[in-house]
């Protein structure tokens, strides 16, 4: 369970004006359909996010035991440095205005998400935890609890959320995570 709440708060903070985020309020601005939109970010959170704890777990697997622990740390402190980096979206994730909003919604989540912040996230969780299923699980509801919001109140929630501050939050856990985890590999 701790595999579970550990990655669904440690997404749902780091995706807080990330750029999925800013994919979502385009494309609610361009679709104007909510449920094709949210369907499209479970289903392409779920793939992307699969592969990346699995490719973790795989990962914390093959490296010596004695420094697994600390690279896992070291990642967690750097994606939290890493988080204080504001993100803007690329304009060719904009571009597949020819598909529906479903279909356009998974690939553009599914690439926005290669290589993001949430991604990374993702890899280290499941290099920290023995379970792929719940840190999936957990990193999908992550994100759906920061961009389903996005989708259904679109510009307005964005105007009153300090982004900044969330921002600053979110790198606080996740260089506690990796502070706590080096001080358990003590």
């Amino acid at each position: 369970m701790e595999a579970f709440l550990t990655s669904t708060v440690a997404v749902a903070i780091a995706e807080v004006g990330d750029k999925t985020q800013l994919l979502s309020l385009l494309l609610v601005a361009r679709y104007r359909q909510k449920w094709p939109i949210i369907v499209g970010i479970i289903a392409a959170t779920l793939i992307n996010h699969f592969i990346s704890a699995w490719f973790g777990n795989w990962f914390a697997d093959w490296l010596p035991e004695q420094y697994a622990g600390i690279i896992i740390a070291l990642s967690f402190i750097l994606i939290g440095l890493w988080v204080l980096v504001p993100d803007k979206i690329d304009d060719d994730e904009a571009e597949c205005s020819c598909y529906g909003a479903l279909c356009a919604t998974f690939i553009l989540f599914f690439l926005a998400e290669i290589g993001d912040k949430t991604q990374v996230a993702t890899i280290v969780l499941g290099a920290q935890y023995a379970s792929v299923f719940w840190v999936t699980m957990g990193t999908t509801l992550g994100m759906l609890i920061a961009n389903v919001p996005v989708v259904l109140l679109g510009e307005k929630l964005m105007r009153k959320v300090p982004l900044n501050l969330v921002r600053y939050i979110a790198a606080a856990v996740f260089i506690l995570i990796g502070i706590a985890t080096l001080w358990w590999q003590a």
